[in-house]
């Protein structure tokens, strides 16, 4: 059940992607970056492709919801279309901001989410590297849209629209984009920070295409050039390219912690807590990790870098 402008967004962007990966690919391999490997690659491509069959088959479920969210607006919304789709684009970037805070911020989301960050690669094809089981819960974060009058057919095609954008962030041939363009807009420096499993950079730079809100919500964390980027996740997974535990790996780790964890308050600490919590202090969440970093930066005269902190104990899903 795809709409009109969604197949036409279709038909726009696949042959884009094909034309600006493989143009990656090329100059990635003439300058010996070695952005690019096969197995990584392919990996990318089977995790999109299962994520779109899930939202496929879930997709008449969810868009149920946001019809009857729509049947029961509480506004309307406004009729002059330039102002509809400016509201629709700030009302949905908003919305994943959200989203994604969420599944940074508990670990349950994060199980679903770490897929997406645990390539220890950054280029075009990551874009592609979904979480897959996401479109089982985001159209949540889609109903107070609809509530506000807007359409549900135009909900998902501004999602999708906003997530062509979302794949072109993802590559490290972009240094830099003009200073204004980096103050209002996600840039690709700006999204290399996100993907860095660097103490500095963890759970910073969450937004789709517009940095405001991790501006607006303490959240944003600059490129430092004396802190390079180390792609993927703190502790990678130990079967990256098995077609199951690749997706499942981190609720295998939340079902260990919870069978360990004595009592049932932290049985659900394992559950819902920041991705890195621990009741005895074994594995530590990122704000505690970049607490730490920050007191150590400040008793010394030189900037640290978070490769002092390589020994610091913190599980995979922290992040």
């Amino acid at each position: 059940m795809i709409s009109i402008a969604e197949k036409y967004l279709l038909i726009f962007s696949l042959p884009l992607y094909t034309v600006i990966i493989l143009f990656e690919v090329f100059m990635s391999n003439w300058h010996m970056k070695a952005f690019y490997s096969v197995k990584e690659t392919v990996m990318n491509v089977y995790l999109t492709l299962v994520n779109s069959t899930v939202d496929l088959v879930f997709r008449g479920v969810y868009l149920i919801v946001l019809f009857l969210a729509y049947d029961f607006k509480l506004l309307e919304a406004p009729h002059q279309p330039f102002i509809y789709w400016g509201i629709l684009f700030l009302l949905e970037d908003l919305a994943f901001y959200v989203e994604h805070k969420v599944d940074h911020s508990s670990r349950l989301f994060w199980s679903v989410h770490v897929t997406h960050h645990s390539s220890p690669e950054f280029n075009l094809s990551t874009g592609f590297r979904s979480s897959v089981l996401q479109p089982l819960y985001r159209f949540v974060y889609f109903i107070p849209i609809a509530f506000f009058g807007f359409h549900p057919i135009d909900i998902l095609f501004m999602f999708s629209l906003t997530q062509v954008y979302g794949v072109l962030v993802h590559t490290q041939y972009i240094r830099k984009m003009p200073e204004w363009f980096e103050s209002v807009f996600v840039s690709p420096s700006h999204h290399r920070v996100h993907h860095a499993s660097n103490i500095l950079y963890l759970d910073k730079n969450m937004g789709m295409v517009l940095i405001i809100w991790d501006k607006l919500f303490g959240t944003f964390q600059a490129e430092v050039e004396a802190e390079p980027v180390k792609f993927g996740i703190t502790t990678m997974p130990q079967h990256p390219f098995h077609p199951i535990k690749s997706i499942t790996h981190e609720f295998s780790n939340i079902v260990r912690d919870v069978g360990n964890a004595s009592s049932l308050k932290n049985k659900l600490n394992y559950i819902f807590k920041a991705p890195g919590w621990s009741h005895d202090g074994s594995s530590k969440t990122s704000k505690e990790l970049q607490r730490e970093l920050a007191t150590k930066s400040s008793s010394v005269v030189d900037h640290p870098t978070s490769e002092e902190y390589a020994t610091a104990s913190i599980d995979d899903s922290a992040f």
